[in-house]
């Protein structure tokens, strides 16, 4: 059995549209399925809970964003059901880390016919994310982007990605830099003027922006990524050099792998997971090797 969770509002509605699409096969191929519509915020982890109480022997599938992912994962964690997806979102930076096509029919097929694959997950304080959580500036450009009315906009015409940029400009020039204590597996650093700190279970985040671009999520470590003591020009400059992935030679970007951190800040920091707003510093941060089943 495939329950397909549908986030009828994804990519401004172009999930329903998926949705039917995927429908259709499903009835030509007579796969078994059930589907369940989200109707609020985090609606997507009440639906998995209650399926997993249930002892429903099935695949979950999302034809979503990677919020509804995100969602759905904090309801699968502890249980060995896979998860599978096809990307209708905005962002799908989960898909585009993993190689799943976004072509739906093409994802599809890797559903019904593929093979799972278990892959490693991040928690911050008491909530799972599988693709980046990033801390401070780019924490606070994902609360504005959240909030934005271009975001609907710009999703209708499928340059979702630009919402990420405009809202980075905008915050750049109201955001200020803080000092941060980080201990990483047991050791301390300190960094002055943070700017922001991404701890990477996959390569990309904000739409495809390659933060840690060998991040993979089936080592058993995070990628994390520390943009520190710079000027807003300087900082400008290297989130130009982030957009093409040529930021890694920079003598502000320290870039460290790990299993645990432990992060303070002089003044809170927003943090954000997979994109979803999940809290400020202080936090704390951990990988789970080999924890969610993904086709």
């Amino acid at each position: 059995m495939y329950c397909f969770i549908v986030n009828k509002v994804s990519g401004n509605g172009r999930a329903l549209k998926i949705w039917n699409k995927i429908e259709r096969i499903l009835i030509k191929k007579n796969v078994l399925y059930c589907v369940y519509y989200t109707e609020k915020p985090k609606h997507a982890t009440l639906i998995v809970q209650e399926l997993i109480n249930e002892k429903c022997n099935c695949i979950i599938v999302v034809v979503g964003g990677d919020g509804t992912i995100h969602e759905v994962l904090n309801g699968l964690i502890g249980s060995n059901t896979p998860l599978g997806i096809i990307p209708a979102g905005s962002g799908n930076d989960f898909s585009r880390g993993l190689g799943i096509s976004l072509e739906h029919d093409k994802a599809l097929d890797r559903i019904l016919n593929g093979e799972s694959k278990i892959i490693d997950i991040g928690i911050v304080n008491s909530t799972y994310f599988c693709t980046v959580a990033g801390i401070g500036f780019d924490g606070e450009v994902a609360y504005v982007s959240n909030q934005s009315i271009f975001k609907k906009i710009f999703n209708l015409i499928r340059i979702g990605h630009l919402t990420y940029i405009i809202n980075t400009i905008k915050v750049l020039f109201q955001f200020t830099p803080a000092d941060i204590t980080v201990v990483i597996d047991k050791k301390i650093y300190k960094f002055q003027k943070v700017w922001l700190v991404a701890v990477a279970n996959l390569p990309f985040y904000g739409g495809g922006l390659p933060i840690c671009p060998k991040a993979e999520c089936t080592d058993g470590l995070f990628d994390i990524c520390i943009v520190h003591g710079m000027t807003k020009f300087q900082f400008f400059r290297i989130l130009k050099l982030v957009l093409k992935g040529q930021h890694m030679s920079s003598p502000s970007i320290k870039i460290i792998k790990g299993t645990e951190l432990e992060i303070n800040s002089s003044t809170p920091l927003m943090i954000h997971g997979d994109g979803e707003i999940i809290g400020r510093t202080p936090a704390q941060i951990r990988i789970e090797p080999h924890s969610l089943y993904v086709f």
